[in-house]
C-alpha cells in the first residue's frame, strides 16, 4: 500500500484558486520563458549577428540547467511545499529575462539563459505537478489534466503576442515587456495564491526515495521515459522539415505543426477517462506504442498533405498524453508521499535528452540525407520505449 497524506487542507475554494493560480502561471511561465524563444531567434540573430546555432545552444543549457536544478528543488518542494520555490523562481524568471533584453556578449547572453534555467526549474510543470498531487490527492488527474490543457495553449497565444510585440520593440524591447508582464502576474499569484497548509504525510511507505530511486523499476522507468522524450520532442521540431521535403509550403508546414497543438489538448481531454479504465502498465504501453506508430507512418507516408496534416494531428494528440503519462509515473507507482524528489530524478534525464531532440534530429538527417529516415529512427526508439516501459511497475 502507498502512504498516502493526511485529509487536504483548506476548503474547496482554496482548492479552486491553487488550480486557477497554476493554470494562469503556467501559461504565462511557458509562453514568455520558452515559447516566445523560436519568434525572436531570427531577429536576435540578425541584430547582434550571432549565429542561429550559437543562441540556441544557450537556450539548450536553460533546459540541461532546469533538468539538473530540478533535483534538489523536488526535495524543497516535498519538505516544504510550492509557495516559496515557485515565488522565488518568478523573481528569478524575470531577472533573467531583464539579463537576456540587456545582453550585449554573447557570453551575457549564455549566462542569462543559465539563471532562466534555474527560474524554470521553479515554475514549470513540476513544481505544479508536485503542489497538485499533494493538496488534491485523490483527484489529482483531473487537476493536472486541467493545468496542461491550459499551459498546452500557450504557444498558441504568446507565439503571435510576441511576434506584434517584435515588429513596434524589437526583440529587447519585447523580453522587457515581457518580464515586466511576467513579474506583475506570477509572483502575486505564487505568494498570494499558493496559501494552503502544506499537507503532512500519515505515514512513511516502506522505501526510502533512495531506496526507490536504485531500485530496477525506477530506473527502467527513467530510461523509458528519457527515451519516449527523445522521440517525441525531436518529432515537434523537425516536423516542419519533413514536410518541406514532402513538398509543402513552410506556411503549410507551419498550419501543421499549430493543428499539432489543438491534438495535445484533445488528447488530454480523455486522459482521465483512460486513466480509469486501465492499468498503469497498459496504458504507458499504448500511449508509447501509438506514438512510435505515428512517428514512423509520417517517415514513411509520402502523401498526400492532407494525410501528413492528420500524421501531425495525431502525434499532437500522443505528445498530450504523454505529458500526463510522466506527471503521474511516480504516483501511479510509489505513491504521492515522495513526490517532488522521485519526479526531480525522472524528470532531470527526460529534460536533458528533450533538450538535445531538436540538434540530434537534424544531426541526424544529415547522415541519413534527409528527414524521412530521421523519423523511422525516431519511431523505433518510441518502440524500445514502449517495450522497456513494461517493466517499470513495482511489484
Amino acid at each position: 500500500m502507498h502512504a498516502e497524506t493526511t485529509a487536504r487542507p483548506g476548503t474547496a475554494a482554496g482548492l479552486r484558486r491553487v488550480l486557477i493560480v497554476l493554470c494562469t502561471t503556467e501559461i504565462i511561465s511557458w509562453g514568455v520563458l520558452y515559447y516566445a524563444f523560436p519568434v525572436l531567434l531570427p531577429t536576435i540573430s540578425s541584430r547582434t549577428g550571432w549565429s542561429f546555432a550559437a543562441i540556441t545552444a544557450g537556450f539548450s543549457a536553460s533546459q540541461v540547467v532546469a533538468g539538473l536544478v530540478g533535483i534538489p528543488v523536488g526535495r524543497l518542494l516535498d519538505r516544504h511545499g510550492p509557495r516559496a520555490v515557485m515565488t522565488t523562481g518568478s523573481v528569478l524568471a524575470a531577472l533573467a529575462l531583464v539579463a537576456l533584453a540587456t545582453a550585449h556578449s554573447l557570453a551575457w547572453f549564455a549566462a542569462a539563459w543559465l539563471l532562466a534555467g534555474v527560474a524554470m526549474a521553479g515554475v514549470f510543470y513540476a513544481p505544479a505537478f508536485a503542489a497538485l498531487t499533494r493538496w488534491y490527492g485523490a483527484r489529482r488527474v483531473t487537476a493536472l489534466t486541467a493545468v496542461t490543457l491550459i499551459a498546452g495553449l500557450a504557444s498558441t497565444v504568446f507565439a503571435p503576442l510576441t511576434a506584434v510585440l517584435n515588429d513596434h520593440l524589437d526583440w529587447r524591447g519585447t523580453y522587457l515587456v515581457l518580464a515586466g508582464f511576467l513579474a506583475a502576474t506570477t509572483v502575486p499569484l505564487h505568494l498570494w495564491g499558493l496559501r494552503l497548509p502544506w499537507p503532512a504525510i500519515e505515514h512513511e511507505t516502506a522505501h526510502t526515495p533512495s531506496a526507490v530511486a536504485r531500485s530496477r523499476p525506477f530506473l527502467v522507468l527513467v530510461v523509458a521515459m528519457s527515451l519516449a522524450a527523445f522521440s517525441v520532442y525531436a518529432v515537434v521540431i523537425n516536423l516542419v522539415p519533413l514536410l518541406t521535403e514532402r513538398g509543402m509550403t513552410t506556411s503549410a508546414a507551419a498550419v501543421a505543426l499549430g493543428l499539432g497543438g489543438v491534438g495535445q489538448v484533445l488528447g488530454r481531454l480523455g486522459y482521465a477517462r483512460l486513466a480509469a479504465r486501465t492499468s498503469v502498465r497498459v496504458r504507458t504501453l499504448v500511449i508509447l506504442l501509438v506514438s512510435a506508430a505515428v512517428t514512423i507512418l509520417l517517415g514513411v507516408v509520402p502523401g498526400p498533405a492532407l494525410l501528413l496534416i492528420a500524421g501531425s494531428v495525431l502525434a499532437g494528440v500522443t505528445r498530450g498524453i504523454f505529458t500526463l503519462v510522466q506527471a503521474t509515473a511516480i504516483t501511479d507507482r510509489w505513491g504521492p508521499v515522495h513526490y517532488g524528489q522521485l519526479n526531480g530524478l525522472l524528470t532531470a534525464p527526460v529534460m536533458l535528452t528533450a533538450a538535445i531532440a531538436p540538434w540530434a534530429g537534424s544531426a541526424l538527417a544529415a547522415v541519413f540525407g534527409g528527414y524521412p529516415a530521421v523519423f523511422v529512427v525516431l519511431g523505433l526508439i518510441g518502440v524500445l520505449a514502449a517495450v522497456l516501459s513494461t517493466a517499470s511497475v513495482p511489484r
